[in-house]
Parts: structure tokens; C-alpha cells; sequence
């Protein structure tokens, strides 16, 4: 398990993790050993379902949250920031609790998928219980009957029709690779001034139509998001 406790509040916590992980030996696996290790560090937040907690990057096993970019459809006709209320909700739910996280493997982008609670409460429970993520059918079962009685009573994403994350994420990704170059549409940008953090936007990100890649400057194109973390980039945080 990952025991995390928030010192100071959000969103500059201090956290102290007691991580009972095991080490991967296959890049995508968790070993059936167990090792502990503390690890201090900032914690963000980067969308409805993806935190970092200092170096470990969390991604919340069976739900899938709204983009930081994307609306979803209203009830009363138009559309509401469902990507920034979901990710608001899980600073929320998060902040200066005390978390736990049972970790079930690592995805293709070696981000840790874990189960993860606020003080005994189960986060994506309450984030698929509100409306403000999907159940991830295609990976876990764990939460669809949450979602069917958040369906029922027509909350969050499910007040009107609208487009699920993953197809989000497939038609901005789809009309990205069309112009970008080689195909490869994730941009490594660097910040400017001392710090020089780089971080990559994927083609879903609020500021990928703004941020221009320079090569000159050390910035550069991605074909996945595994790539542009293996090579030192983290994701744009939604705070």
C-alpha cells in the first residue's frame, strides 16, 4: 500500500509516503514481493484521475475521468468544464487528508495504477458515484454499478448526452497526428527562466493550441506519452 499524509495544505502539501510497492522487473509489472521505501515530495494534481505524489506518478485504477480540457453537455442546454470540475473534486477530496493506495500494476506510461482512499473513503467511488468520471469497463468492473445508479439519477456527465473521455481523447489525438510533424503529436515544452521544467501537453491539454515547439531550445515532439516521461518530461499539472 501507499500510506501518504499531507503535512501542510493543498495544493503546496508536503507529503510523506510510505510506499508498499514492489519493484517492476517487466517495465508494465509489479513483482509479487514486497518492498518499502519513503518518499517526500510536492503533491498535484493533473487531471480527475492521475495525481503525483513527489516522484510517483498515480493513476487511479478503474475510472477515467473528464480532461482538464473538455465540456461535457448540460441539462439545460450548452455545456459545463466537467474536465475542471473533476479534477477540482479530486484536490478537493485530497486535500490535507490523509491517503492510502493499494496499487494493482503500472500502465504502458509506467504510472502506478492504484486504488486509492481519502481517510478510509474511496476516491474513484465518490468521483463515479458524483458523476464526475466513468467506469473504466474496459479495464475493471469495480465501479459499474456505481455508475449505472449515477446514470439513473442523471449527475454530472450523465445530465444530457456527451462524449465519453476516451473518445475525447481519440478525436483530439486523431485530428492532432494529421499536422503534426512525423506524426507524433505530444509537445515537449520547456519553461522559460531558471527553472527550465520541461513538460509536455498532450493534444487534450488546455494550452496545446498555444504552446509552439522550438527545437532549437531543447523542446521536441512525442508519439506517446510513455516516451516523453521516459525522457525526463512530466505532464502539464492542472494547478
Amino acid at each position: 500500500m501507499i500510506w501518504t499524509s499531507l503535512k501542510t495544505p493543498f495544493p503546496a502539501a508536503r507529503t510523506i509516503v510510505l510506499f508498499a510497492l514492489v519493484a517492476s522487473l517487466p517495465f508494465a509489472e509489479i513483482r509479487a514481493d514486497v518492498q518499502s521505501m519513503t518518499i517526500k515530495g510536492e503533491l498535484r494534481v493533473f487531471d480527475g484521475d492521475t495525481l503525483e505524489i513527489g516522484p510517483v506518478l498515480i493513476r487511479l485504477h478503474g475510472i477515467d475521468a473528464p480532461e482538464n480540457g473538455q465540456s461535457c453537455a448540460s441539462q439545460f442546454g450548452g455545456t459545463w468544464p466537467c474536465g475542471a470540475a473533476s479534477s477540482k473534486r479530486l484536490s478537493d477530496l485530497i486535500d490535507g487528508k490523509e491517503i492510502s493506495c493499494d496499487a494493482h500494476d503500472r500502465d504502458p506510461y509506467g504510472r502506478i495504477v492504484a486504488s486509492c482512499a481519502a481517510e478510509g473513503l474511496d476516491i474513484g467511488a465518490i468521483l463515479v458515484g458524483e458523476g464526475l468520471a466513468w467506469a473504466f469497463i474496459e479495464y475493471s468492473h469495480d465501479y459499474a454499478a456505481l455508475e449505472t445508479e449515477a446514470r439513473s439519477k442523471e449527475t454530472g456527465v450523465w445530465q444530457a448526452p456527451t462524449q465519453t473521455a476516451s473518445d475525447y481523447r481519440d478525436d483530439k489525438w486523431n485530428r492532432a497526428v494529421a499536422s503534426a510533424p512525423l506524426g507524433c503529436p505530444i509537445k515537449g515544452n520547456i519553461s522559460p527562466g531558471k527553472a527550465k521544467r520541461k513538460i509536455y501537453h498532450t493534444p487534450w491539454s488546455p494550452n496545446y493550441g498555444n504552446t509552439k515547439i522550438n527545437p532549437k531550445k531543447g523542446e521536441r515532439w512525442f508519439c506517446n506519452e510513455g516516451e516523453a516521461i521516459r525522457a525526463g518530461w512530466n505532464a502539464v499539472a492542472s494547478k
